[in-house]
């Protein structure tokens, strides 16, 4: 297109084309920054102390701790920062086959001095309430730092109050109770609480533990003789007892046979006919009447003088039943 001549036509001008959906602006731009930011803000800012953990928050400004349970908690990113500890069971082993880390047996020394190796489990926890304390005084290497040393420490000390046979046989438990004792007061002192001490095992030189079974074998056969012993003379006062029951029932019968014939020969001296009676009875002891002679004058009747007789006899032994009772 040609212009008219003397004067001068501008060209139009053409905008450039805006993108889809309007373009970003600066002011966009800045709002998604800072929502980016806040969201990275309470994502720093959000912690969860997991179950069975304990939390202990330090704050860098102040340099103060505090405890936080099991849950969600909201701290300021690079001015507080979180410690989780394991609050569960735990359990720590030293015995001669090392495994998981644990260390191995523990050396002691029995009363007397014999060698004695002993295979220890301890249980326990960390005490919630005072996690800051312990995160402070110990911090994570506690087993390292406090529970092991304290535990071979109280073992041997537990061991060297008892000698080897006790060890192995009746006092057992009376060293469990003494280290239970002992490791409470140290771990309670380093805020951990301690829940059980088992003794695995207690081994003593083999030499030793065959002696110690001998003297036991020992032992068991002189309380199997002095049992024997008592019995026997249990049995022999049984048999004194029984001989003094006899020689006083013998003592009281013949004392009752000495009355009867006395009380027999009073009635044979009252009663001469009884005599007479008795000759009869042997003689004949069918015969009813006795023919006496003739110079007598009477006869006798044998059932009469039997039922005298019957009745003194009678008499006779109710008297010497009498007098054996008191015998007695």
């Amino acid at each position: 297109m040609t212009g008219i001549p003397g004067t001068d036509t501008a060209a139009p001008k053409v905008k450039p084309p805006r993108a889809a959906g309007g373009g970003l602006t600066p002011k966009r731009g800045l709002l998604i920054g800072a929502l980016a930011l806040t969201a990275l803000l309470i994502f720093e800012s959000v912690r969860v102390v997991p179950a069975g953990y304990v939390g202990v928050g330090f704050n860098k400004l102040s340099g103060s701790l505090s405890t936080l349970q099991e849950g969600v908690h909201f701290v300021v990113p690079g001015v507080q920062q979180l410690n989780l500890y394991d609050a569960r069971l735990q359990e720590v082993t030293l015995a001669h086959n090392v495994q998981d880390g644990d260390e191995g047996a523990i050396n002691a020394r029995s009363k007397e001095g014999l060698g004695i190796t002993a295979d220890v489990t301890v249980q326990f926890r960390i005490d919630r309430n005072k996690a800051a304390v312990l995160h402070k005084e110990l911090g994570r290497d506690y087993l390292r730092t406090v529970i092991r040393p304290q535990v071979r420490s109280k073992v041997r000390d537990a061991i060297g109050q008892f000698n080897a046979a006790e060890l192995i046989s009746t006092q057992r438990q009376q060293v469990e109770a003494s280290i239970i004792k002992s490791l409470s007061q140290e771990f309670t002192r380093n805020n951990l609480i301690l829940d059980s001490v088992l003794l695995r095992e207690l081994k003593i030189p083999d030499s030793v533990a065959k002696a110690i079974e001998e003297k036991q074998t020992a032992e068991q056969q002189v309380a199997v003789q002095k049992n024997k012993l008592q019995q026997a003379q249990i049995s022999a006062q049984q048999a004194v007892v029984d001989a003094e029951g006899k020689a006083k029932a013998a003592v009281a019968t013949a004392r009752g046979e000495a009355e009867a014939l006395s009380l027999r020969g009073k009635a044979l001296r009252e009663n001469p006919q009884l005599i007479q009676l008795t000759v009869a009875e042997k003689l004949a002891p069918g015969i009813q009447t006795v023919m006496v002679p003739a110079d007598s004058n009477f006869l006798l009747n044998l059932q009469d003088l039997g039922g005298v007789a019957r009745a003194q006899n009678q008499a006779t032994q109710n008297q010497a039943a009498q007098n054996g009772n008191a015998g007695r």
